[in-house]
């Protein structure tokens, strides 16, 4: 997030938006149920983004990415004892303990790599994409993400998993094909493929926003997932995205 100091600080909704990549809709809505409200109001009556509104919104920011739910981040927020700084050290325990996961990770599939190699088993194309989907599952979830959606798998079972497969694909060619023909986000049809673009996204999250972070920075950081080609797909969430925005 960029730094906004200064007597000329004050920030709108759209710019505040623009800056920090997060919608609208979600600035709106944590306005409305309390949790970040614009303090300065113009002479005009404007509202408008304070340096310590944004610092509160860097907070919470943090902790949805760490997983806690609204309810708990009002809670922690609202604690004189729980500082902008406490927030930052937990989030830096968070990525050190994932980086050291990742370390241990990478040398354990090194080792397995290596002994099935010289059986000559498998091929070293099919090692080295085995190590790189495991390595970016391990990048991108935390281990109590991993199990959380262990356990959403179970319990969906084989079959549902596979029909919500068949649904993503078509979903995804029918958003493809919508931008193909410039068709508007706010148009009826694009507005129905991104609702239900986001009902699969919580299916798959089980409402964790956490999970849903990690996926997006997944899906927008990596130049490939498991075979699938994310230069369009980034282009689709961002079509997506803007569809949301203006619904």
């Amino acid at each position: 997030m960029e730094a906004m100091t200064g007597s000329n600080s004050n920030i709108k909704v759209g710019e505040l938006a623009k800056r920090t990549g997060l919608s609208i809709r979600t600035l709106r809505y944590y306005d409305e149920i309390g949790l970040l409200s614009p303090s300065h109001r113009t002479a005009a009556g404007h509202r408008s983004y304070t340096t310590r509104d944004v610092a509160r919104l860097q907070r919470i920011v943090s902790l949805r990415t760490l997983g806690f739910s609204l309810d708990q981040i009002r809670e922690c927020i609202e604690r004189p004892e729980f500082s902008a700084r406490q927030v930052i050290r937990l989030h830096i325990e968070q990525l050190e303990e994932r980086i050291e996961a990742e370390r241990k990770l990478c040398h354990r599939l090194r080792s397995i790599a290596t002994t099935l190699d010289s059986n000559r088993k498998i091929t070293v194309e099919q090692l080295i994409h085995t190590i790189e989907v495991t390595h970016m599952i391990g990048k991108y979830y935390t281990p109590e993400q991993q199990e959380e959606l262990k356990r959403r798998e179970e319990a969906l079972g084989p079959e549902h998993i596979h029909a919500v497969e068949l649904e993503w694909k078509e979903l995804m060619e029918n958003v493809r094909s919508e931008m193909s023909k410039g068709s508007d986000p706010t148009s009826a049809p694009v507005q129905l493929l991104a609702k239900r673009w986001m009902e699969l996204v919580r299916e798959f999250s089980g409402g964790n926003p956490g999970i849903e972070a990690s996926a997006n920075k997944m899906y927008s950081q990596e130049s490939s997932v498991a075979g699938m080609d994310t230069g369009p797909m980034r282009e689709m969430m961002a079509y997506i995205q803007k569809a949301l925005r203006q619904s």
